[in-house]
């Protein structure tokens, strides 16, 4: 499995959000680049980014943030937020993103997506971000009737790489993953998922790498890295084992 560091972008800073609310923003750090470097110093292995702004923009918003980390670090990048076209998608594949994450738009517009993961195979993840197991888009801020168990099974076939399944309501709450969710999509599909959303501990690492070990990509990790809670070393030889 592997070891997801996250990095989220609002303004050009690295923060982390409580619950998906914006307004509860808590800044981290006001190097992307610096702060993405530390991380594979650490020893992480592939890096999460999110554009925030773009999330709720439907457009690329800190294209200079994301640049600015891609020339900083060697280590493979996936990015999300505000991409909702081939375009953009094809933007950031050729500017040394190494997959893009789709969320709105998996539910919006799924036939551009299974397009998506034609045109560019094996760099399309798509992005399931839940509350209360329906699928929420727009940065989080609208809630859909769709089940994120059913959204997922829609792209069984689609060729997307991976699928990111976050619980809205853990994220940045520090009160632990939502495994029994991420699991349940995860025995539903063949598509490999990453579990994301309320990682508060090494123990939460070291369970993931329990009952997740053979269905399970890896782990998505922020505010519990940034607070010390989680160490990105520790976390990756612990994933990577299995």
């Amino acid at each position: 499995m592997i070891f997801f560091p996250a990095i989220d972008l609002k303004d050009g800073a690295c923060v982390r959000l409580l619950r998906g609310e914006m307004d509860a923003a808590t800044v981290f750090n006001d190097n992307p680049g610096a702060q993405s470097l530390a991380f594979e110093d650490q020893g992480a292995e592939y890096l999460h980014v999110v554009d925030l702004n773009g999330a709720f923009a439907g457009k690329p918003v800190n294209a200079d943030a994301v640049n600015q980390i891609l020339s900083s670090i060697k280590m493979p990048t996936q990015l999300g937020g505000g991409i909702r076209s081939l375009v953009t998608m094809e933007y950031w594949l050729s500017a040394g993103i190494s997959r893009v994450i789709l969320g709105t738009i998996a539910l919006t517009d799924p036939e551009l997506v299974r397009t998506a993961c034609k045109i560019f195979p094996g760099q399309v993840a798509i992005s399931i971000d839940a509350k209360g197991g329906l699928v929420a888009t727009q940065g989080w801020a609208d809630i859909s009737d769709m089940k994120a168990l059913d959204l997922a099974k829609q792209f069984e076939d689609a060729g997307a790489t991976a699928l990111i399944h976050t619980d809205i309501g853990r994220d940045g709450a520090m009160e632990g993953p939502n495994l029994v969710a991420t699991l349940e999509i995860a025995n539903a599909v063949s598509i490999p998922v990453i579990v994301s959303g309320g990682i508060s501990s090494m123990d939460d690492i070291q369970q993931i790498a329990d009952v997740g070990s053979g269905k399970l990509e890896g782990v998505i990790s922020g505010r519990a890295v940034y607070d010390g809670c989680v160490d990105v070393a520790q976390a990756t030889r612990i994933l990577k084992s299995e």
